[in-house]
């Protein structure tokens, strides 16, 4: 996992960079986060075109690709390193047209209420507004 930002009250952000991370977390937080990191990471893999595709060195530069494709999968931890909250924002944290953000707590839970602090804090890093009505998939 790679640090993103910190949140109030002593909880940071981390960012989920392997399919052994996506596994863990949606264990941990028992909801499918691995599925859509694993459909993203394929996605963002197939997309990649090497300059010479029949070269031995053809797939330098794919792990960068896949990085700046994907969405960023990311996990919101308190200071024992307990799982809170999981994101999913567009690929770099810049808001594209028509990017379904996904926040949610434990087994698809609403975060908003307990983690609405350091949800904020996660926009104003990415500055992304992101309120409990466009990224609680389940409170409509």
């Amino acid at each position: 996992m790679q640090y993103v930002c910190d949140a109030p009250k002593g909880k940071t952000w981390f960012r989920i960079e392997t399919e052994g991370e996506a596994a863990h977390e949606s264990r941990l937080m028992s909801h499918t986060v691995e599925k859509y990191f694993c459909r993203e990471r394929e996605k963002a893999v197939q997309s990649w075109r090497p300059e010479r595709p029949n070269a031995i060195e053809r797939d330098i530069g794919l792990e960068a690709h896949v990085q700046r494709e994907m969405p960023l999968f990311l996990t919101l931890r308190d200071r024992e390193g307990n799982a809170l909250t999981t994101a999913m924002l567009p690929p770099g944290g810049k808001d594209r047209g028509g990017f379904r953000i996904i926040i949610v707590a434990a087994s698809n839970a609403d975060p908003y209420p307990q983690q609405e602090a350091a949800i904020a804090a996660l926009g104003a890093h990415f500055g992304l507004t992101l309120d409990r009505n466009r990224c609680f998939p389940y409170g409509r």
